[in-house]
């Protein structure tokens, strides 16, 4: 069994973004620009936020951090993030989820420029996502494909299940799968014997926020588990999806959490921006 070292594998990254990114800046001028939107007072929100911040000074980006109250109107929202729009020093607008209940994710989502939808959440990244001709893919699955590429993990051929069809995850993350020519099986809470699938899985990702769910009987010698989940047990500590002590002995290679793809996420939000300064440059 091998760990997929996640943190590592961001740190190469991180540091091939850094290089190119002086290399734009030497060559252009531009410095790639990212504005993140935090709207309330989530703990965890917080921590990501903060998080982005350190990332962005770390590789030598630039980056705007807009902390609103939690009663902050829709209305608002929207005109800050039409302002980001039309701002030159920023290539990449990212508006921290979940948002306060007065506020229409879907209609912030798609007032973001796409050229600028560094989150590839919009519709217009979506659908460019599902024909497999796009400028930015949705930072978890992609930190997802990084860590396979980064181990010579080659979906192609393999049957890949995953287990979960959010927006954010599961579905892109299909996509990303079938794309390098996995055959693909998406799964979620309404599927009749998971196990059935989970056992026939060559590559299996997990993302589904409950603590321990994927247990070792549902995976088959030599797979390769894959677990998205970040969650706290009983006693407080940090933990995936996946019953690591149980599961990692039966697999070929298996994410650590915290360690795994975590680091990754972050990291994809890094390279999308980078993309986004690029194409910005290409088209001056």
């Amino acid at each position: 069994m091998t760990l997929l070292d996640g943190k590592r594998v961001a740190g190469e990254v991180r540091a091939r973004i850094q290089t190119n990114a002086r290399e734009l800046t030497e060559q252009t001028g531009i410095v790639p620009g990212l504005a993140v939107i935090l709207v309330g007072d989530d703990p965890a929100s917080a921590t990501y936020v903060k998080n982005k911040e350190k990332a962005c000074a770390e590789v030598g980006f630039y980056s705007e951090v807009y902390r609103l109250a939690a009663g902050t109107t829709q209305d608002a929202l929207l005109q800050l993030i039409d302002r980001l729009n039309a701002d030159d020093k920023i290539h990449g607008i990212l508006v921290q989820l979940p948002l306060p209940k007065q506020i229409d994710e879907t209609c912030v989502i798609q007032k973001i420029a796409p050229e600028k939808d560094v989150d590839a959440f919009g519709f217009a990244s979506v659908g460019k996502i599902m024909i497999g001709s796009f400028d930015f893919l949705p930072c978890t699955p992609a930190g997802v494909m990084e860590l396979l590429s980064a181990y010579s993990i080659d979906p192609c051929g393999k049957h890949a299940v995953v287990i979960g069809r959010s927006n954010i995850v599961g579905k892109p993350q299909a996509m990303l799968l079938m794309h390098q020519n996995a055959t693909v099986t998406i799964c979620h809470s309404r599927t009749r014997d998971l196990a059935h699938y989970t056992q026939d899985a060559d590559i299996l990702v997990v993302a589904v926020g409950k603590a321990g769910f994927l247990t070792a009987d549902m995976v088959k010698d030599g797979a390769v588990v894959i677990d998205v989940g970040m969650n706290r047990n009983a006693e407080g500590k940090l933990c995936g999806d996946v019953d690591f002590a149980a599961v990692a002995p039966k697999c070929s290679y298996i994410t650590p959490v915290p360690g795994g793809v975590g680091p990754m996420t972050i990291t994809m939000l890094l390279q999308n921006t980078l993309t986004a300064a690029r194409n910005r440059a290409k088209s001056e």
